[in-house]
């Protein structure tokens, strides 16, 4: 047992558990609406002031290059450590602020956003110390990895809010204490499994890769019924008005259904540790050696050639900016200045930045077409659950077409962005009743676009630098949101306002105008639709390009036989010249026996 324990702790399944609990508590930034409205009214903050907040709140989630590069020299432990204390200091700081025990009663503007920036900022740490450990360590199905993890990112903010509501009750709408909540809890969760997060080298055996998928599914259910039961929970809290009994009933629900993996876990370390016990034996007797060793006689390579020398800074710059073959491992700088990488980049910064801009004014999209706010609740809810489905579904579905079929995953990814141009465009002429469909089809898409989008990250470039090619990829992300929501919708949103003569919304701050209508986002959305389009047309491109690489077996070198990969994804021979130095040895030192044989037997005769 205590072997076994040893294993279950040491093991590839139970690192893989935690960092979906790290993930299942890594979407702090995603409940920023429900408690946005305490710190506007506690710090007399306009709505252009607060804006303001929230803009730094997506700054910090998404620019994590820093993070990345921390990651390429430190283990994975000290990245998840930062990143718990940046996230408890930053988010305890707003929260002493909002309370108003900062020592100062408004703290100044600029230091609220250092606030959340900070706190906000650690999700890049968690996700590079998690998301990116287990891709290294599963890396031949680092999309149904990408989709699962990243699944729980989506479900992070009902878990947050069912647990919130079972701590501190509905507190007739003081959402003050969530912030704290936020504060501590992933940081916790994130000390809890500092030793358990790293790189796991031992090979795996050829049962153990067979049993991985059934794995994986088996998580996947578990998942599923964790959203279905999110989902059902969010319907029934919001039609009947529940006790903090009832809410600490439900969040129980939810912290029992997050320990049912553990339980998969288990599984799959008994069936590997029953086949390692039973082949023990036979791999010993065929380790061991049948004749003695002959003397180790070492024999050198043939010396490559050697290429001419760079004469000057140019051509070593060139030199060094010549990418390897897809799939080999890039550098930093090579993969951000090939074309690939600006494919990627461009399909990724308008298209995924378009389901954003849909995402981020769903509540004034709702509110101009006359929905009300409950419905406008439901579009909110509805965004978050399809975008959880999303992840999974293209996780696993791109999986399985990659492997059967060889269909690239670019390919993929063109499919999911053309399927949102429907969304934006039943945003765009507002047709009565869609709009609960477009929000369906703008979170399944958004959610189903990340994983892939990663996957490719990582398929084309290696895996030596993901650490922070994988937070490049995420910079794409508020770099659309900024160019189409902000400086399209806004700007259309706001000039539509002032042609209707700013109708003051009752109930809105003061000063607070709205545009009522079809028109407000009807020509930014036709625009969004259209940048959609074309960022299908550029991941086509991309498919077309990698077609080649995509129809060999893109995962030979992580494979047992030949080849084997090292911590950071590098190809390592597995006894190949070992076992032809000793075979030269052996022939040449039976070719110098044989001389000297003959020799004694003409000097015997003489």
């Amino acid at each position: 047992m205590a072997a076994f324990a040893a294993q279950v702790v040491r093991g590839r399944w139970f690192m893989a558990y935690g960092s979906f609990l790290i993930m299942s508590a890594a979407g702090a930034t995603y409940i920023f609406a429900i408690y946005s409205k305490d710190i506007k009214s506690t710090l007399g903050y306009t709505q252009e002031q607060l804006n303001t907040v929230g803009f730094f709140k997506d700054v910090g989630a998404n620019v994590g290059i820093h993070a990345g590069l921390v990651a390429e020299l430190a283990p994975p432990w000290l990245v998840l450590a930062i990143g718990a204390a940046m996230n408890l200091g930053g988010y305890l700081m707003l929260y002493l602020s909002v309370t108003g025990r900062a020592g100062h009663r408004t703290p100044p503007l600029w230091l609220v956003c250092l606030y959340i920036a900070v706190g906000a900022n650690s999700q890049a740490f968690a996700n590079t110390g998690a998301l990116v450990t287990c891709v290294k360590n599963f890396p031949e199905s680092r999309g149904v990895m990408l989709g699962l993890l990243k699944g729980f990112v989506g479900l992070s903010g009902a878990i947050f809010t069912q647990l919130y509501l079972a701590f501190y009750g509905p507190g007739g709408g003081d959402t003050r204490p969530l912030i704290l909540l936020v504060g501590w809890l992933p940081a916790a969760v994130s000390v809890a499994f500092l030793a358990t997060i790293r790189i796991i080298r031992a090979p795996r055996p050829p049962a153990a890769a067979r049993r991985e998928y059934r794995a994986f599914c088996a998580f996947l259910y578990v998942s599923l019924a964790l959203a279905a039961y999110l989902l059902v929970a969010i319907v029934l809290q919001k039609r009947f008005r529940f006790t903090r009994a009832e809410y600490a009933v439900s969040a129980a629900v939810v912290f029992l259904m997050l320990l049912l993996p553990l339980g998969i876990v288990l599984r799959e370390e008994a069936a590997l540790f029953k086949s390692n016990v039973t082949n023990a034996p036979a791999e010993a007797q065929a380790q061991a050696p049948a004749t003695p060793a002959l003397p180790a006689a070492t024999k050198q390579p043939p010396a490559a050639p050697v290429p001419p020398p760079a004469t000057t800074a140019g051509q070593r710059l060139l030199l060094s900016l010549r990418p390897p073959p897809r799939g080999e491992d890039y550098t930093i700088l090579q993969a951000l200045v090939s074309v690939d990488m600006l494919l990627l980049f461009t399909a990724t910064v308008f298209g995924v930045g378009g389901t954003l801009t849909a995402i981020d004014n769903m509540g004034q999209i709702g509110e101009s077409l006359g929905y009300p706010q409950r419905s406008v609740a439901t579009f909110v809810s509805l965004i978050s659950i399809w975008n959880y489905l999303g992840r999974v579904t293209a996780g696993f579905a791109s999986e399985a077409l990659l492997s059967r079929h060889r269909i690239p995953r670019p390919l993929l990814v063109a499919g999911v962005l053309l399927l949102t141009v429907p969304g934006h465009l039943l945003i765009a002429f507002g047709v009565p009743g869609s709009l609960y469909a477009a929000s369906v089809l703008v979170g399944f898409c958004f959610g189903a676009a990340y994983p892939m989008i990663l996957a490719i990250i990582s398929e084309l470039f290696g895996l030596r630098y993901y650490s922070t090619l994988y937070n490049v990829g995420n910079v794409a992300s508020p770099v659309g949101s900024y160019i189409l929501n902000v400086r399209v919708a806004g700007r259309m949103y706001d000039r539509e306002a002032a042609r209707q003569g700013a109708v003051v919304v009752p109930g809105k701050a003061s000063g607070g105008v709205t545009c009522v209508g079809k028109r407000c986002y009807r020509e930014s959305f036709l625009v969004v639709a259209a940048v959609t389009v074309a960022a299908a047309a550029v991941a086509l491109a991309l498919a077309w390009r990698t077609r080649a690489f995509y129809a060999g077996d893109i995962y030979a070198r992580f494979k047992e036989g030949a080849t084997g990969t090292g911590a950071s994804g590098n190809r390592v021979r597995v006894g190949e010249d070992e076992d032809a130095s000793a075979a030269a040895a052996a022939e040449s030192v039976s070719k110098e026996q044989a001389k000297v044989d003959a020799r004694d037997a003409r000097d015997t005769s003489s």
